[in-house]
């Protein structure tokens, strides 16, 4: 049952974290537990780094109201609920109640508890004790007489197998390994009426109760003491806490101490009201529950506080539970929450970021961390504070940021989507480079320094070169011209990707790296230097460039997503991918053997936002959009803030054990049968298993796998299916294997398995089968001498009728073969014919372009390409002007010679990628992918000037040919007739106004209908 996960709690709480303000508590803790928070030397991360899932009546409880958490051995959940019981797997909850099979006497669950032995104990609000059996079962207690009808608060067991049981509102009880029960009814001057719904045992059998009106003691020798005065607790609320190492604490008032002998005050916590739960996990930390103040944490990161209101809810927090792998429950009044590690951490608009859209993140040489998005201009210091940069250009709103560079002078160049770019320093504006100092306008998204500290920024058109005097392209041949998406100076050559594939400018020469003849490649997204290889990120996955030669690793080689934004390869031989589909980890030997043709699939893990991420979505098209810092941490750009990942903390991720493999059900035919114990089934039966890998760590990531030994040879894997079905199993013994592992982690040791034998059906059996084949022995000597008579009368009948049908076939073969020459001359004629009309149906007859239909063919494609990818495209409607004119003076044939002159010589000026087609008469249309309007009015204004250079026409001295355009560019709510309709507007508005003219669609592209 999948859980909400916090997305603007689980960081929004971070600015309410409450640190304490002296450490010496915590550290004093420290000295007394053995090194609470440090394992070997990576420890827990900060609590605003943990996500916190959360479950309530929406998705799966019975009751939002969870009372107490338990874990049996083999790995379950067990919480209680005023709606029964509830078994969790990690993927579905089990609720268990009077009406189910096995059910409860009661739907009131009050407590739970696990014994030593691994059994669980549950009580209900009627006074009811239960434990669960081997098979599943429940065992039930009968009440005595003076066993109270009230609710069981709490149970614990001694050293003597005795289970202690307090009663609401009475006093205590004990039930002993033989089934006795005793009651003890609260004694004089012992406030267990008041009890609270906790008692712990300590390791002398002393029986600690917590009470409304301070701690009560029961020595074993059978006498109730209050705490002793010179203990100095605070009156009031006062209840015991036994840690799973033994170790005993107590809960006063606001303060919490630890049992030396004496309590020893470990931490004084004012202002937070009453404490109603308490854990010390594994790293020695300390988690305290409250009321109505939310979640606390002491350790290694001081006091640390998860408040009531955003993430947990207003209220009790009743129960605290870590799990076998490390994870932290809390059963709170308003559902049940999951506190857990991740890899990732995020930095996000709550934490200080000026806008969660971030599109470049940067280190500079003091390592300050500059992150540009959406927002502005951020600034992330040494001191851990985010303080955000206030550069505006004319325009009131703050400045989409795109790129981010530093110069060999220290300062920092800022790239942007509208404004050009900025020069800061020390965080002030120096100077700013606009349309007006030669940038051409629009996106910035790349900018580099060479080894030379020459400035290089990416714009719309090419690079451009900014120095003291401006900007300025540099005038070398072969260089792209369209939209730059990403720059890298490496090993003194400036590679510059693009919309138009990859390129190297290297010694003032223009190398044109090929990434479309393999894999299809367009657009270059990122480069990386790694051991003198440059990788380079493409929407078709990531090339190697290895000295001289391309690699690539895309969808065929294992990689799970198509594009890729940047490669960042860690320090410890990891590369992070980034991708619209999660950070990617891939060792860096594997991405080199797969380059090199081997070790195909390339093992991949793929993390989103269940490993911590903001959001799955990282950025690219802009740069840097992620980066390796200092320190040795990968830094992200994404959607929905910067994620951050510390791979020296990969290892404590990734070891985790083998998720332990119970079965859960087994199915005979659709009916429930019993697997605890060796079954026999009837044959010719379907056999159906459910098992799982109680884990609660990702736990839908698990991978499954089979072995049924009496049939298979080896395990069968089942990928992340749970359940497997056997159909007529011969008779026999078997034993059914199930094992589970994490993604790329080592299968389970100790297997989940089930016996069972399947009994012959009648037929099967031994003593039917010998009298079987001794029958069908019998009627096959019958049957053979029979036939073998048969068969001799036949073949003399039989050797007639060959010679009579070889005959006929040989006539019959004659004439197919004629048939089948007349045959193919016919489809030799049709194929002619077909081809023909298929051109004619496709092609103007005069002029030789496409017509009408395959124009409006390509330009519904188009259109659809260019409105999902973001491509500009522009239609250019083309009217020759007085045409008739020209037929009406020339005659009709010279004016088919104009038309033909004409087609040549638009055909001449336009691109291969551009679409040129007659539409009929005068009219031709024109359209021009990845085009803008200002690049399309350019192609016309050259066809303008052609036909003005052109003469003789249709071979008339003096004849002159003219035309008008009307221009329009595709906008994204754009349909090819209204696309259409715009640009023959905009032809008209031609026309009107003198003819041989220009006009543009009166709409601009950002319009919308």
């Amino acid at each position: 049952m999948g859980a909400t996960q916090t997305r603007g709690g689980r960081r929004g709480w971070r600015r309410w974290l409450v640190f304490a303000a002296s450490w010496l508590p915590a550290l004093a803790m420290a000295a007394g537990s053995g090194s609470p928070g440090i394992a070997n030397g990576v420890g827990p991360p900060p609590l605003r780094d943990y996500v916190v899932d959360e479950w309530t009546t929406r998705n799966g409880l019975p009751h939002n109201s969870l009372r107490d958490i338990a874990q049996t051995p083999e790995g379950h959940l067990w919480f209680a609920t005023w709606e029964g019981a509830v078994r969790y797997n990690g993927i579905d909850f089990n609720v268990i109640g009077r009406g189910t099979t096995p059910g409860l006497r009661d739907n009131g669950v009050g407590s739970l508890y696990v014994d030593p032995a691994g059994r669980l104990w549950l009580s209900d609000s009627r006074g009811n004790l239960g434990r669960q059996q081997p098979d599943g079962q429940w065992r039930f207690w009968e009440r005595a007489k003076d066993w109270p009808q009230a609710l069981i608060h709490d149970m614990a067991m001694d050293s003597r197998g005795r289970l202690w049981l307090l009663f609401e509102n009475h006093g205590m009880g004990r039930l002993d390994p033989d089934d006795r029960y005793t009651y003890f009814p609260p004694p004089d001057g012992i406030p267990l009426p008041a009890s609270f719904p906790h008692i712990a045992i300590d390791a002398d059998d002393r029986l600690w109760v917590g009470t409304m009106d301070g701690l009560a003691i029961r020595q074993p020798d059978g006498r109730w003491e209050r705490a002793p005065a010179r203990w100095n607790l605070p009156p009031g609320l006062a209840w015991p806490y036994r840690a799973s190492d033994g170790s005993l604490w107590m809960v006063a008032g606001d303060r919490v101490y630890r049992m030396q002998g004496d309590p020893v005050l470990v931490q004084h916590l004012p202002g937070l009201g009453h404490f109603t739960a308490m854990l010390r996990d594994r790293n020695g930390d300390i988690w305290l529950g409250t009321e109505n103040h939310g979640l606390l944490r002491i350790g290694s990161h001081g006091v640390e506080r998860l408040p009531a209101g955003e993430v947990l809810p207003n209220g009790r927090i009743s129960s605290l539970l870590e799990d076998a792998e490390g994870n932290i429950w809390v059963g709170a009044n308003g559902g049940l929450f999951r506190l857990r590690e991740t890899l990732f951490s995020a930095l996000t608009r709550r934490d200080g970021v000026s806008g969660d859209y971030v599109r470049a993140v940067f280190e500079d040489r003091d390592g300050d961390l500059w992150i540009g998005g959406g927002g502005g201009l951020d600034r992330l210091g040494a001191d851990g504070r985010i303080r955000h940069v206030d550069v505006r250009s004319d325009s009131p709103d703050a400045l989409s940021v795109l790129s981010i560079a530093q110069g060999h002078d220290g300062d920092l160049w800022v790239g942007t989507y509208a404004d050009g770019v900025f020069r800061l320093r020390d965080g002030r504006l120096q100077r700013r480079y606009a349309h007006n100092e030669g940038v051409p306008s629009g996106h910035v998204r790349a900018i580099a320094v060479d080894d030379e500290g020459v400035v290089w920024a990416g714009t719309r058109r090419g690079v451009v070169v900014l120095d003291g005097q401006g900007a300025h392209a540099p005038t070398v041949p072969g260089l792209p011209q369209g939209l730059i998406t990403a720059l890298a100076s490496i090993d003194g050559a400036l590679w510059i990707g693009s919309v138009e594939g990859a390129h190297v400018l290297r010694d003032g020469k223009v190398e044109r790296i090929d990434v479309d003849a393999m894999g299809g490649a367009r657009s270059v997204f990122g480069f990386r230097s790694v051991h003198g290889d440059v990788w380079i990120a493409t929407d078709r996955g990531l090339y190697r460039y290895h000295e001289g030669t391309l690699a690539r690793v895309g969808l065929e080689q294992g990689l799970p997503v198509d594009a890729v934004f940047q490669l960042v390869p860690d320090r410890v031989g990891n590369a992070w991918v980034t991708s619209n589909r999660g950070v990617l980890r891939i060792r860096m030997e594997a991405l080199d053997s797969a380059a090199n043709g081997r070790a195909t699939p390339v093992p991949t893990e793929r993390y989103t936002e269940a490993d911590g991420l903001p959001t799955s979505q990282a950025n690219g098209s802009s740069s840097p959009s992620a980066i390796l810092r200092r320190d040795g941490s990968v830094w992200i750009a994404t959607a929905a803030g910067v994620a951050s990942v510390d791979p020296a903390r990969l290892q404590r991720y990734l070891d985790r054990r083998p998720p332990p493999t119970v079965i859960e059900r087994v199915e005979l035919d659709g009916r429930n049968v019993p697997f605890n114990s060796r079954a026999s089934l009837p044959g010719g039966k379907r056999i159906g298993v459910s098992y799982v890998g109680l884990s609660y760590v990702m736990s839908d990531r698990i991978r499954y796998r089979t072995r049924l030994i009496g049939l298979d040879a080896d395990w069968v894997e089942r990928d992340r299916q749970r359940t497997v079905e056997y159909m007529g199993l011969p008779p026999g013994d078997y034993v059914l294997q199930v094992a589970a592992a994490h993604p790329g982690g080592p299968w389970t040791r100790d297997v989940a398995s089930w016996s069972f034998t399947i009994k012959p059906l009648w037929w099967q059996r031994g003593d039917v089968r010998a009298m079987g084949a001794l029958l069908l022995l019998a009627g096959l000597y019958v049957l053979y001498r029979y036939l073998l008579n048969r068969y001799r009368t036949k073949n003399v009948r039989l050797a007639r009728l060959v010679n009579e049908r070889t005959r006929d076939l040989q006539a019959q073969a004659e004439r197919l073969l004629a048939a089948d020459r007349e045959r193919a001359q016919l489809l030799e004629r049709v194929r002619r014919q077909a081809v023909a009309y298929e051109r004619q149906a496709r092609e103007d007859a005069l002029t030789g372009l496409p017509n009408r239909r395959r124009f409006d063919e390509i330009l519904k494609r188009d259109m659809a390409v260019s409105q999902r990818a973001g491509h500009p495209l522009c239609l250019a409607l083309i009217d020759l002007d007085h045409f008739k004119r020209i037929n009406d003076t020339h005659s009709h044939a010279v004016g088919d010679a104009v038309l033909r002159e004409a087609a040549i010589l638009f055909a001449a000026q336009s691109r291969t990628a551009d679409l040129l087609a007659r539409l009929g008469g005068e009219e031709f249309a024109l359209l021009l992918p990845d085009t803008t309007l200002e690049e399309a009015i350019n192609i016309c204004e050259r066809m303008q000037e052609t036909f003005d250079a052109h003469a003789p026409w249709a071979g008339v001295d003096g004849l002159r040919v003219t035309f008008s355009v009307g221009i329009a560019q595709c906008r994204f709510d754009d349909t090819p007739s209204r696309l259409l309709e715009r640009a023959d507007a905009a032809m008209y508005r031609a026309k009107n106004q003198g003819r041989n003219i220009i006009c543009v669609d009166a709409n601009p592209p950002e319009a919308r209908l």
